[in-house]
């Protein structure tokens, strides 16, 4: 039976944006190097400017190049973190949207955090230990400072999953902190529940210290459990 299969024309933007792309991922253009001009691109690919622009744009909105008002566009070195960071905004979006969500996430943190607590006490050298205990000293000195001490606290934990040495976990577990840090309410503060974290850290750092894989991971879920019930979805 036929049917009708229409070639639709794409966009000259489109078209720049594949071709630009494709020197990008052919390696013709490294990280660090700069795109070719405007003006360049114009004569090179036969097309106008805003067709130009709107190929940028979406290379930047993949983390390909970033865009400098008055300087010429960039190649961007592609990591774990940067791709992560791609769908920052669709991820709070889906996380503000649905409670559901929002509880997989803390579960799913949970999961995660169990496995980089045991590599952590596995792995770390007393410089690591030290890079912690460092961390949970600037967090206690921020008790009162809402913003300080929850950024501390992420600190804390995004350094746990450096000891592995995996970049992916490390950013995976940015990410997840941050997509969380968006829901983390004052309760934390106005309920003196942040002297229940700084001791619960501490104890967190000593079973590293001690290489007790078992010991530290009880201690982070224990530390986990409690404090899931500080990320809410606001009812606004």
């Amino acid at each position: 039976m036929e049917h009708s299969e229409p070639i639709v024309r794409r966009k000259l933007s489109h078209e720049v944006f594949v071709r630009l792309k494709r020197l990008i991922t052919s390696g013709d253009l490294r990280p660090g190097d700069e795109m070719p001009s405007e003006r360049e691109l114009m004569e090179r690919f036969g097309v106008g400017r805003p067709a130009i622009r709107e190929a940028m744009q979406a290379l930047a909105n993949m983390g390909l190049v970033a865009i400098s008002h008055g300087e010429r566009a960039r190649v961007l070195q592609l990591t774990a973190q940067s791709i992560l960071r791609q769908v920052d905004g669709a991820a709070k979006i889906m996380l503000s949207s649905s409670k559901d969500s929002l509880e997989h996430l803390k579960t799913a943190r949970i999961f995660f955090e169990r496995g980089m607590v045991r590599e952590a006490a596995e792995k770390a050298t007393d410089a690591d230990v030290e890079t912690l205990r460092t961390i949970l000293a600037r967090q206690r000195a921020l008790l009162g400072d809402a913003d300080g001490f929850i950024q501390a606290d992420m600190d804390f934990h995004i350094s746990i999953a450096r000891v592995s040495g995996n970049p992916i976990y490390s950013a995976v577990s940015e990410a997840m902190l941050g997509w969380l840090k968006e829901y983390h309410t004052d309760m934390l503060i106005w309920t003196g529940k942040e002297k229940y974290t700084l001791a619960e850290h501490e104890k967190i750092i000593e079973r590293i210290a001690a290489h007790d894989r078992a010991g530290a991971e009880r201690e982070m879920v224990d530390h986990l459990e409690r404090s899931r019930a500080l990320y809410v979805v606001s009812a606004s």
